[in-house]
Order: C-alpha cells, then structure tokens, then sequence
C-alpha cells in the first residue's frame, strides 16, 4: 500500500516540532509581552507598538518554518539515507548555510524587520571614510538602521566579509554621540574585522554545530533516549528532543567558553581602538550608552563568568587607560 503524506516521517517530524516550536513561543508571548510594554516602557526604552509586535513575530514564525523547517527535513531525509553518518552531509548543509547567512544576512533578513539607508553625505561621512582609509579598511557599505521604531537603546554592528562586509549604525546611536565618539564606537567594530574575531566566531559555531551532530549521531538510535521523555515507541524526532535535553550542559559550557573569548575580543578591539584612533571618545561614548541602557556597572565577578559576553564598563575603562 502507497504511503500518504501524513504517514511520511519527515512530514511528520515537521509537524511535530513546528506544533512544539509554535505551542513554545505562544506560551512565551505573554511574557515577552510584559516585558516589552510594561518592564520596558517603565524604564522608558520601549518605542513598539502592538502592531509591530505581533507583526515581528508572525514574520519569525516565516523565517523559521523556512529555514528551521528546510534543515530539519534535510537532516532527517540524511539520517535515512546514511544512517550514523548522516551527522556529516547534515554538518555540510549546515555550514554552507551558516556561512551563506553571515555573509547576506543584513541584505536578507535585516531589511524584513527593519529600514537601511546609506549614511548620508556628511562631516560624520567624511571622518568615517577617512579613519578606514587610515587603517587599510575597505568600506563601501556604511548604513543607518531605524533602530528607534522599536527601541530607545542604541547599538551599532558589524556583518558580512569581503565584498559583503557592511557597518550598520542605529540611528539611536547617530543621535546619542558626538561625530567622535561614533568613529570611535566604529573603530571597535573595525578592530574586531582586523583581528579576525568574525571568522573566529563563524568558524567556532561551524565546529560546535558539527560536534553536537557527531554526538546526537552516537545517541540517536538508542531507544532508552524516547523511552526517557514517555515514548515507548523510538523515533528521531522523540530522540531528538531528548537528546536536546540531555545536552543542555554540554551547551552551557561551550557557552561558558564562547563568553570567555568573546570578553578577550572586546578588550582587544577597544585596544585597536585605542591605538588607531583615541580612547577618549571611546570612553565617552561607552559611559554614554552605559547610562541610556540602565547597565550594571558594578555586576558580581560570578555572574560576569556566567553570563556576560561584554565585560564590565570599569574593566574595559580600567583597560582603555592602562
């Protein structure tokens, strides 16, 4: 007899977890609800609206049934295929597909949530251009994103490589910094360009993400893993979220280690900051968004450990004028 749709494993496995992922985030809402519009508006950051709230995630909920719902059905359709080496062609996928996002996500994915104009001609322009004519920076992508339609708190990032390689400046920032300061806030982004700290990054998650398939590959077909969330008959898909569960420790300490460098390369890009333009502005402008955020200036060294991908404003300050 012809197997229907419904009776497809991989149908069935999208359906199970985009039931999952949807039921998940529905009960998130509310919370995430509060947070935006009450915690958020108390304190005066919040600039959303209703609308915009439920538009972005509906448009999340897109981009996840798309993305996250074409890799999982490439890797169960691999896991069939090749059995326990399916961890490899899945790896591959996945790379290519990390590395595709890294270098098109702002021309792709920044544009459905958010407005990017090149910066303007300018004095602002003007100093930008030249400071990365200075230090050998090639830069032809300079944008402005409407940050403030969201959000109060000011932020500025670098995306891409190569010809892609692109700087993206919140118009929040452009209005709380002095011209100076926003070359300097710039020139910390550079750094981390210079000193490979974007290919370190990329490269590591591509690693991660091939030692968690090489793991889940070892485990999958042991049926204790459905047998332990209640399943009595094995699938991928219950073994997976199983495995999932089993491997959260594992994910805290490579999070732990990611935290850890990822302090190390703010200090050494707010050195090459320092070197190759000032440390004044730069301070400055780290105090300012310091105050506009409400951040912690004095957080416990454990917590630090724990949780923090950006060190402390003292330490960085402390560091800047050593």
């Amino acid at each position: 007899m012809a197997m229907g749709l419904s009776d497809h494993p991989v149908l069935q496995a999208l359906i199970f977890f985009g039931i999952l992922f949807l039921g998940s985030d529905l009960l998130s809402t509310p919370i995430s609800y509060y947070h935006t519009f009450v915690i958020e508006e108390r304190f005066g950051f919040n600039k959303s609206t209703p609308a915009l709230f439920f538009t972005d995630k509906l448009k999340g909920w897109g981009l996840m049934a798309l993305f996250g719902g074409g890799i999982l059905a490439l890797v169960m359709g691999f896991y069939q295929w090749a059995g326990t080496h399916f961890w490899l062609y899945a790896w591959g996928v996945i790379a290519i597909f990390t590395i595709f996002m890294n270098l098109l996500y702002s021309r792709l994915i920044v544009p459905l949530f958010n407005k990017q104009e090149p910066l303007e001609d300018g004095s602002l322009k003007r100093r930008i251009e030249a400071y990365a004519r200075n230090v050998g920076f090639e830069l032809k992508n300079i944008f402005v994103i409407d940050g403030s339609k969201r959000s109060t708190k000011a932020n500025a990032y670098f995306s891409g490589f190569g010809r892609e390689k692109r700087i993206a400046l919140f118009d929040t920032l452009i209005e709380d910094l002095e011209e100076e300061e926003i070359v300097a806030v710039l020139a910390h982004e550079v750094g981390h360009y210079k000193k490979n700290h974007i290919i370190f990054n990329l490269l590591a998650s591509i690693a991660l993400t091939g030692l968690t398939l090489f793991i889940l590959s070892l485990f999958i077909n042991n049926p204790e893993l459905s047998l332990a969330i209640g399943v009595e008959r094995p699938s991928f898909h219950a073994a997976l979220i199983s495995f999932a569960l089993l491997y959260s420790p594992i994910s805290e300490l490579t999070g732990l280690v990611m935290n850890y460098f990822s302090r190390r390369f703010e200090f050494q890009a707010d050195r090459f900051a320092r070197e190759t333009f000032k440390a004044d502005p730069l301070i400055t402008s780290l105090r300012k968004l310091s105050q506009k955020n409400l951040s912690n200036l004095t957080p416990h060294r454990a917590y630090v450990f724990m949780h923090y991908s950006h060190p402390p404003l003292v330490e960085r300050i402390r560091a800047l004028r050593d």
